[in-house]
């Protein structure tokens, strides 16, 4: 480990995924039946990674309450790409916040996983984090002290693996976003849409079970914000589950729910028909 990365490390930065199908062929059920019966075969089978009830959160001070979010339903499944939409102040961050484990409810319940973690210790939640979640920052987040490699490696290290198997992983995950020329360069050498490549690396590297992206292309050019775009489709095609907040109507087209919100609470949530990737 080189000297840098191991300041950091010791620094304690914060850590930073009918019919045959159902085997009743032999049989006559009615169609009714029959669908009910796919309903609840689909639903046992999918995997829910992130559920919420009547989720709530207010801020309080000395003299007032504010209410940020309220009521709020949430399902999200293994292989879900979601876009949550919505004017500047009307939950958006806080909730992305809440779903990972980097800030608590003030009312109703989060399940992570099947496991109810609204009231769990900061541990728990901080091995929660480090083990399943991957983050990707409108402003990338990376370390100007790192270079590319480190930055993507640093997250591997909290998780404990053997020297050989971050390198793999590693290596693997540069070819993969197209970064690998690039080892050696620190953030500052790169451009806008090379950061946000390091970042979506470091995100994906320890194969969370969902990956949390807040304003993924807030700060590139449209050119390099669809080729950010396309990277992630890419990435829910091979099985990823990504949860987005986007100011960007262009950008919600990628995904496959739309949810707005409006003053804290979902007003609209409808299936998408996302973009084409080739």
């Amino acid at each position: 480990m080189s000297g840098s990365r191991q300041r950091w490390l010791g620094g304690g930065i914060a850590d930073l995924e009918i019919g045959t199908a159902l085997g009743i062929t032999s049989i006559a059920l009615p169609l009714r039946q029959a669908k009910h019966l796919a309903v609840v075969q689909t639903e046992s089978m999918e995997k829910i990674i992130i559920q919420t009830s009547r989720l709530e959160k207010k801020y309080l001070t000395d003299t007032v309450e504010t209410t940020a979010l309220t009521g709020v339903e949430l399902r999200i499944a293994q292989g879900d790409f979601v876009a949550i939409m919505g004017p500047s102040g009307c939950g958006k961050s806080t909730l992305l916040n809440i779903l990972g484990l980097l800030d608590r409810p003030t009312g109703g319940t989060l399940q992570f996983l099947g496991e109810d973690v609204t009231t769990a210790p900061e541990r728990k939640r901080a091995n929660l984090r480090r083990e399943n979640l991957g983050f990707i920052f409108q402003s990338f987040n990376l370390i100007d002290e790192l270079s590319v490699q480190e930055n993507i490696e640093l997250p591997l290290f909290y998780q404990g693996l053997p020297k050989t198997e971050i390198k793999r992983r590693v290596q693997e995950t540069m070819q993969r976003m197209g970064i690998a020329h690039r080892h050696a360069h620190f953030p500052q050498q790169l451009s806008g849409g090379q950061q946000q490549r390091v970042a979506i690396a470091r995100a994906v590297v320890g194969r969370p079970s969902l990956i949390l992206a807040d304003e993924p292309t807030g700060n590139l050019d449209s050119q390099h914000g669809r080729e950010v775009m396309l990277l992630l489709s890419e990435l829910n095609a091979e099985g990823a589950t990504i949860v987005m907040v986007t100011h960007s109507p262009a950008d919600a087209e990628y995904a496959h729910r739309l949810i707005n919100l409006f003053d804290g609470q979902v007003v609209t949530e409808r299936v998408t028909s996302p973009l084409a990737l080739f």
